[in-house]
Order: structure tokens, then sequence, then C-alpha cells
């Protein structure tokens, strides 16, 4: 059974053979572990024990902001990416968000895919955003306001 919970410290090492997988250019473990200390709303997809996917999301003022969500690869396309982004969502409206920021890369139609289904609306581009295999990527920036 997939469950959904509060990312811990020990957690890390499972997120981290996840990130290493999925990104060209993964963040660090210790990324991973100060995102935690700082109280970022950081949570695991895990599946009998084994961590499967995971999601981090900041807040400042009344932005959220969806910093990493990754599911692993061989369990990818079975609604799990949504489930998390929809738990993160209601993270931010619980946390009194008035709009969730994201950023992806142009090349990730997937995730855009997801996103736009979601309710996200491009609201901006960043050149040369994120690193690339020979050179830079850019961004969309999204945003997905919630009604008052």
């Amino acid at each position: 059974m997939i469950t959904l919970r509060a990312m811990q410290q020990n957690d890390v090492a499972g997120v981290m053979k996840i990130e290493e997988v999925v990104m060209d250019f993964p963040w660090t473990y210790g990324i991973f572990s100060d995102c935690i200390k700082v109280g970022y709303s950081c949570w695991v997809l895990e599946d009998e024990e084994e961590i499967i996917g995971y999601g981090l999301l900041s807040m400042g003022a009344d932005e959220a902001h969806i910093l990493n969500v990754s599911i692993q690869p061989e369990r990818q396309r079975q609604g799990l990416g949504r489930r998390m982004m929809q738990h993160l969502m209601e993270q931010a409206k619980l946390l009194n968000a008035a709009s969730v920021y994201l950023e992806v890369r142009v090349s990730n139609h997937h995730a855009y895919d997801l996103y736009k289904k979601l309710g996200f609306t491009v609201i901006g581009h960043r050149q040369d955003y994120y690193p690339a295999i020979g050179g830079r990527e850019d961004a969309l920036v999204l945003e997905y306001r919630f009604s008052k």
C-alpha cells in the first residue's frame, strides 16, 4: 500500500537514490537535509517502507514554492506525481498561501502537462535557469492561484 508521510532526516538516503537516477544534476544530500532542518514542507511516498517519490515545498509570506518533486522512474505515469502535487498544493493552502509557484524545464513536457492539468499557468520564462548537459536550459515559471 502506498502511503504519504512527512520526510525525516533518515529518509534522505532513500530520497537521494531517486534524485541521482532522475536528475542529470541532482541536489546534494545536504540540500535535502537542510530543507528538513529549516522546516520546509517535505514529504515522501512509500510503498512497503521503500521511498518511491518525494516533494518539497517552501513558504514565504503568502507564497508557496514547489522546490522539487520526483518519482522513481519505474513508478512514473501511475498518478503518483499528481498525488504528490495535489498534496503539496493542499499543504500550501493549509499554510494560507495565495499562490503556488514552480519552475519546470522547457524540455520536461510530461511535468508541464501535469501542472497544466492541475491548473497552473505560465507567468514567466527564466533563461539559462537549469544546468544541462552541454550548457544551460530555460525554465518556465508557473503559478497556481487559490480562489478567494
